[in-house]
């Protein structure tokens, strides 16, 4: 149901996309400062948070259903559109399926809102937010992941990371992902000047290129976040995304001849752990 709920015709976010963060969920919550801490509660909220958390995505951002009056924009009030309908669609899926039918009324509700919280936290708008208080915590050294409230938040932590971390992957791998999303935004952008619409930032096939797209989400979005991870959970897992972020970042910056590029990293993938993101 998960499956058929994601748009096949979208470039990026599509099953395939769900199935990648998903995966990269579930290597998160093999590192031993979260599998050590987590309930069976958790683990099922997370690894369905990361399935569901683009369900029915349309293809275009916020901004386009905004400005374009879409009814989503309207039915939620511009307020995190997108992330809203997926957890709804989310969650009439799960009752659909009878998946918590066995819980009582007030812990599926509670289920329900828990899931909602994390598939809001990957409203990109919202970054900032949530890396402050992610940084304030690790400064102050105060996350206790005995109390359900804090393992709550690195779980919205770990699945932001989750849905962002394709710079983190090898070369090959994260290459390929970057020109699915491109092509996308471009997408967006031909709709939008069909429509006689103010083009959205880095929707102009015009102005704009998978490097410079990549080299501005890296700097300013994944290396913030992923230096807060690493401090957070600092195992060779963490190391190995930083290494291969860096390594991309590089190869966007100066592009590599194609087989220059594939070779340093697939030489570095060799060293990931099972289980890795290497998949």
């Amino acid at each position: 149901m998960v499956q058929e709920a994601y748009h096949s015709q979208n470039p990026y976010h599509n099953a395939l996309h769900a199935a990648d963060v998903t995966q990269a969920m579930y290597c998160y919550l093999q590192e031993p400062q979260l599998f050590e801490s987590l309930t069976s509660c958790d683990i099922l909220l997370g690894l369905l948070a990361a399935a569901t958390h683009d369900l029915d995505h349309p293809g275009v951002n916020q901004t386009f259903l905004i400005k374009s009056s879409h009814h989503l924009a309207l039915l939620y009030q511009n307020s995190s559109v997108l992330e809203n309908h997926h957890w709804k669609f989310a969650v009439s899926l799960m009752r659909e399926s009878g998946l918590l039918s066995h819980l009582s009324n007030a812990d599926r509700q509670s289920l329900e809102e828990r899931l909602g919280s994390l598939i809001l936290a990957t409203d990109i708008s919202r970054q900032n937010e949530y890396l402050i208080e992610f940084r304030a915590h690790l400064d102050r050294a105060d996350l206790h992941l005995n109390n359900s409230q804090d393992r709550h938040f690195i779980l919205q932590m770990a699945l932001k990371c989750a849905d962002i971390c394709n710079p983190c992957r090898p070369w090959h791998l994260s290459k390929l992902w970057s020109h699915k999303i491109t092509e996308e935004f471009f997408s967006q952008g031909d709709i939008e000047r069909r429509r006689n619409l103010d083009l959205s930032i880095l929707c102009d096939r015009n102005t704009y290129s998978v490097g410079k797209i990549q080299i501005g989400f890296i700097s300013f979005l994944v290396e913030p976040l992923f230096s807060e991870w690493a401090r957070f959970s600092d195992t060779p897992l963490s190391h190995i995304m930083i290494s291969h972020m860096t390594s991309n970042k590089f190869n966007w910056s100066y592009p590599p001849q194609e087989n220059m590029g594939e070779t340093t990293q697939s030489t570095s993938s060799k060293t990931l752990p099972q289980g890795s993101l290497g998949s």
